[in-house]
């Protein structure tokens, strides 16, 4: 993360990701970095959390307004693999494929304000 004056920062304040990452293991090493873990708990953990009673922890915080965020990224990632030259990866060099992802960007852009002008 890039900041104006100094050293870049190298550890986020908090990570987003789906149900697919709410290992216990996942869960303790961003603690141990200080990281916020914004991943939803899985029903079935959830449930066999509860069925130890005491003995099974606390429920996971779940911060839902960050999780919104990632969801929106994830829908601006899907429309960005929409163009299959961007989901297939069919350039040669780096610098072609980010042109290509810098086009389907500017196009998405543009559909977006002409929706909203109306």
């Amino acid at each position: 993360v890039r900041l104006p004056v100094g050293r870049p920062r190298t550890r986020p304040d908090a990570v987003a990701g789906d149900k697919a990452y709410s290992s216990r293991g996942n869960r303790a090493y961003l603690r141990g970095r200080n990281i916020k873990a914004v991943i939803p708990e899985k029903k079935d953990q959830a449930a066999n959390r509860k069925k130890k009673g005491r003995r099974g922890g606390r429920p996971v915080t779940h911060d839902a307004d960050l999780y919104k965020e990632r969801n929106t990224v994830e829908r601006l990632i899907n429309k960005l693999k929409a163009w299959r030259g961007i989901a297939t990866r069919y350039d040669k060099t780096p610098e072609s494929y980010l042109a290509g992802l810098h086009l389907r960007a500017s196009m998405i852009w543009v559909k977006d304000l002409t929706r909203t002008s109306h």
